[in-house]
């Protein structure tokens, strides 16, 4: 989605308000969470000598639509989405049950907004896309 978002306000032919295409209604909802959290919880494990399996998640969702507004705002995307729905919207939930790794201390720093700018500005200046 940040790739699409970015071309769509980067295209000159149409103002930088190109029409991004999206799969589905957008109502699936899904869980993020930040690399950086996810090994801040691995290194967690290891220091404290955390034993059994435990999920690791931001324990927050959002739908897709959401997802899809959010990352617009990050991108500067002024222009429209499309949602195909005719193609499918995947599982409608996605949402981990983290509370043991959480009852032990650790808890996600980073928000998504928060992860979704770093993430974005990583994909600007690896990618060599202009701004």
């Amino acid at each position: 989605m940040i790739r699409k978002f970015h071309e769509a306000r980067t295209d000159s032919t149409t103002g930088g308000k190109a029409t991004v295409k999206l799969w589905g209604h957008g109502t699936a909802l899904r869980e993020f969470l930040h690399v950086d959290d996810m090994a801040s919880a691995a290194l967690f494990a290891l220091r404290d000598d955390v034993i059994g399996l435990y999920n690791v998640g931001s324990g927050e969702e959002l739908s897709i639509r959401d997802l899809a507004d959010l990352i617009g705002s990050v991108v500067g995307y002024e222009g429209r989405v499309a949602w195909d729905t005719g193609k499918p919207d995947g599982t409608p939930r996605k949402l981990l049950d983290s509370s043991r790794i959480r009852a032990l201390g650790w808890k996600p720093a980073i928000d998504l907004r928060e992860g979704l700018a770093n993430t974005y500005e990583w994909y600007l200046n690896s990618s060599g896309e202009p701004r």
